[in-house]
């Protein structure tokens, strides 16, 4: 199948059009404490307008939709068939790194401009998606379940969901947000751009956001499937502020150890499950007092937690919402602490194509890229697309050193690795 292979001197050409950009991006965005690209802020929106300025560069052609989202297309030989819909998101979490989200748009737009410079014209339209709003749990507070841009591009996200989010910053809706952005809030709501038979398939390139390619020393990795959450963001566990030294074990009410014996719980529980062989991770994410009225003469009498439950099955998930909710009741009534879990947020576990992981891993046998499968545990605009029924696949990259923090890390090597196999898909 040599129609996968591009020649050496194209893809070299590719690949520091690439490094530019991502130079550029990481130029305009980081600051003292790591790159900051809040959705739908200054630091989203100048990555926007860099990506699209290099995306008209290429001679694509360049649109928005009414949420913002990003669309750079180059026509294929039928630009009516069902496109090839490739990218990924350009916000980023508070202090992160520059290549979580970045990379996937990045190379789209590498693997167009090797088929530019190639003469290559693809069978099909091909379109570089760049979402916005990807990181919403990291800029919103209130019931909304993220992925805000691709959820619209795609017609998921309704009215009272961006009426219901609001801004960490400065508790502006996500409706206003979008608005003072100059796009259209009601469009977001009620016009998809994307609808499933527009698309042949969806593939999302980003890096690795744990250790497993690196451990196993292999560049490029071909994603089983997204798995589902069940999330707390407003847990908190409520008993009395008692004098530390004047009030016995027996009478207290302490918030803290009851939140801790239901952390401990769950870890326990979340072992047997493990040793099941079933699949799941949990994560108490925020967990403290009020610095306000704590100290080290009293009896905590609040504690406030965020929970994290990810796994492949949705049985699992459900399993794991019902034991957490009677540990909260059991241990709460036998502390005489108030636990409560506030709204339990659900996304449903995405399986992607086994058609597009097939053709993935004979793409990358024929090129000589060394790839795994593997499971992805953060979530990714990928998983919607999936669940709207579209064949959808992810390519992860190796990338060190984790992500959502300011020392990602991924060697442009590996990144050319899993380009060139985004690439020959597109291509094929």
């Amino acid at each position: 199948m040599a129609r996968a292979v591009l020649p050496a001197a194209v893809w070299a050409e590719a690949i520091a059009f690439a490094e530019g950009l991502f130079d550029e991006l990481d130029r305009r965005t980081r600051g003292p404490d790591g790159v900051t690209r809040a959705s739908w802020g200054e630091g989203e929106q100048a990555a926007h307008d860099l990506v699209a300025a290099a995306a008209r560069d290429l001679g694509l052609t360049v649109s928005t939709d009414a949420a913002g989202n990003l669309f750079m297309t180059m026509a294929g030989r039928d630009a009516e068939a069902p496109a090839w819909f490739t990218g990924s998101h350009l916000d980023s979490v508070p202090c992160g790194g520059n290549f979580d989200g970045a990379a996937g748009v990045v190379a789209g737009l590498a693997a167009l401009h090797a088929f530019r410079a190639h003469g290559l014209v693809p069978a099909r339209n091909v379109t570089v998606l760049a979402t916005r709003g990807e990181e919403g749990s990291s800029w919103f507070s209130g019931p909304h379940k993220s992925h805000f841009g691709g959820r619209a591009a795609l017609g998921q996200l309704s009215a009272a969901e961006m009426d219901a989010a609001r801004s960490v910053v400065d508790g502006r809706s996500l409706a206003q947000m979008i608005a003072d952005a100059g796009f259209d809030p009601k469009g977001a709501a009620e016009a998809p751009s994307i609808r499933p038979e527009m698309a042949h398939g969806f593939v999302e390139l980003h890096i690795e956001q744990g250790p497993v390619l690196d451990r196993r020393a292999v560049p490029v990795g071909i994603v089983s499937g997204i798995r589902g959450t069940r999330r707390a963001r407003d847990a908190r566990a409520e008993g009395a502020h008692a004098h530390s030294g004047a009030v016995p074990r027996e009478y207290r009410r302490d918030a803290l150890l009851a939140a801790a014996a239901f952390a401990g719980a769950l870890e326990a529980r979340w072992e047997d499950w493990l040793a099941q062989g079933r699949d799941m991770v949990a994560t108490l994410g925020r967990f403290s007092t009020d610095p306000a009225q704590a100290s080290l003469t009293k009896v905590p009498g609040l504690v406030t937690f965020t929970l994290d439950i990810r796994s492949e099955d949705e049985a699992l998930l459900r399993d794991a919402e019902d034991f957490v909710v009677a540990a909260a009741r059991d241990i709460g009534a036998q502390r005489g602490v108030a636990i409560d879990l506030g709204r339990i947020d659900r996304a449903a576990p995405a399986t992607m194509s086994p058609d597009l992981r097939g053709r993935l891993r004979d793409l990358a046998a024929e090129l000589g890229i060394p790839a795994i499968d593997l499971a992805s545990g953060g979530g990714h605009d990928a998983a919607n697309f999936a669940l709207a029924g579209i064949p959808t696949a992810i390519i992860f990259v190796r990338n060190p050193n984790g992500s959502h923090h300011p020392d990602e890390d991924m060697p442009i090597a590996d990144f050319g690795q899993g380009a060139r196999l985004l690439a020959a898909l597109l291509a094929d």
